[in-house]
């Protein structure tokens, strides 16, 4: 029978597999960012990458792209780090891609209530929603596999790394609360044009307090003092974990590393089947296909003439006036 002292007695050697937790993966970062924000249920799924969760107020990569309300002619940028990554993701070069800002179905009055629990339980999607449930119920079962076996350094590393995983999922809650967005504007349709790098465009349209709600003031404000301290509890735990996981039995090890293996790759999936973003009450999500353009200049005389209106276009230096002649650049 496959236990521990015939595995011990092998060739098989995986002291070291408390290791792979240390890999700085961005992936539950881009969780992070793509639901807005951390429940419980992240407590129990553990991958790579939980000392790097923070970090996912610097997941747009610096970008801060142009936006220019095409009701309203008012351009300023979008300093929202989830929604650009978002944005990011789904942009393509040289297309258009549309996207409707609106309610979390929980906050929709004409679904009953069931309804609304189940599309808010489905809000990713349905595959990426069982995927990730798959994550706790991994670590659980392998939580039960080192006390069957009795691996108690095994547990103690499973345990500091749900500890991690905990100090972190607090710090995000308490960093992503709802703050300023600007003056409500009841009943207002908004239509944004967004220019991302690489020539990536993005027309966002919504209610305008919805719309201010994704781009508007902050996500995860700073960290205060006693969070920066939980934050480096956190990290050091991780580091800890690492260090002791050579104490455990090669099965332990095993397990462990296959946990931390398979529960990144899910969540890989996760995120890349996970087609809308989630932030504060509102969701976005694409709608239709991105359409083409052979020049920028085809794209914004379209929408100018859409919106009746060029000020925004100049604005974002899109087009250039002079006099009566407007001439779009690129």
């Amino acid at each position: 029978m496959f236990n521990i002292s015939t595995i011990r007695s092998g060739s098989i050697s995986l002291e070291a597999a408390g290791l792979i937790a240390l890999a700085d993966l961005s992936t539950i970062a881009q969780r992070t960012a793509l639901t807005g924000t951390a429940t419980c249920l992240d407590i129990f799924f553990l991958a790579p990458g939980i000392h790097c969760q923070q970090s996912a107020a610097e997941i747009n990569r610096g970008e801060l792209p142009s936006a220019g309300a095409m009701t309203s002619g008012y351009v300023f940028r979008i300093e929202n780090p989830a929604t650009v990554s978002y944005l990011q993701s789904i942009g393509r070069t040289g297309h258009l891609v549309t996207t409707r800002v609106k309610k979390k179905p929980h906050y929709d009055a004409y679904l009953r209530p069931l309804a609304r629990h189940l599309q808010g339980f489905f809000i990713t999607g349905v595959i990426p929603t069982v995927l990730y449930i798959l994550g706790p119920v991994l670590t659980a079962t392998v939580i039960i596999l080192i006390c069957v076996i009795r691996d108690w350094w095994a547990l103690g590393v499973m345990g500091m790394l749900i500890v991690a995983r905990l100090i972190n999922v607090v710090i995000i809650r308490r960093r992503s609360k709802k703050g300023w967005k600007g003056a409500l504007e009841p009943g207002v349709y908004g239509d944004l044009f967004i220019v991302l790098s690489q020539d990536r465009w993005i027309r966002m349209r919504g209610l305008v307090d919805d719309l201010k709600t994704v781009t508007a003031g902050q996500w995860l404000r700073d960290t205060t003092t006693f969070e920066s301290y939980g934050e480096s509890v956190a990290t050091l735990l991780v580091y800890v974990s690492a260090a002791l996981a050579g104490n455990a039995s090669t099965i332990g090890s095993l397990l462990i590393a296959c946990l931390l293996l398979v529960s990144v790759g899910l969540l890989g999936l996760c995120n890349s089947w996970t087609n809308r973003l989630q932030m504060f009450d509102c969701i976005v999500s694409v709608e239709g296909k991105p359409v083409s353009y052979e020049r920028r200049m085809d794209l914004v005389n379209e929408l100018v003439a859409e919106s009746n209106r060029d000020d925004w276009a100049l604005g974002m230096g899109l087009i250039t006036k002079d006099g009566l002649n407007t001439t779009a650049v690129v």
